[in-house]
């Protein structure tokens, strides 16, 4: 069902974890299906300097969770707001469809981590 790409993220997934004081925190979930991501980011200097995440669901969820942290570390706010769940599904080399839309929740809670982040910025917390 899966390809290798996304078995190697999933059987070896990197960045997992929570970063200590984090600068923006996402957590999104899938109720139909039981998925549930949770991304922690370090800025500096508007740019993602590390990005960790803690996963509960299937090996897709894990999967992209996964490959966000790698591709959002090093990225501006901007660029790593321009990465979308369709961007993570291409990196992995697909997912089947029926797990697009219930185990990709990667770009969305790495976006509520920026928003939080950004919230957080915004009121001088």
């Amino acid at each position: 069902m899966y390809n290798e790409k996304v078995m190697e993220f999933f059987m070896n997934p990197k960045n997992i974890g929570e970063i200590e004081n984090p600068d923006g925190v996402g957590e999104v979930g899938n109720p139909r299906c039981g998925d549930i991501m949770r991304i922690t980011i370090k800025v500096e200097d508007d740019r993602l300097v590390d990005v960790k995440f803690k996963t509960f669901g299937c090996a897709a969820a894990i999967a992209t969770s996964s490959m966000i942290t790698e591709m959002a570390v090093g990225k501006t706010i901007k660029e790593a707001l321009a990465l979308t769940n369709r961007s993570v599904a291409d990196a992995l080399d697909g997912l089947p469809p029926i797990k697009m839309h219930c185990s990709n929740l990667a770009a969305d809670a790495l976006h509520a981590a920026i928003k939080d982040y950004q919230e957080k910025s915004r009121l001088g917390v």
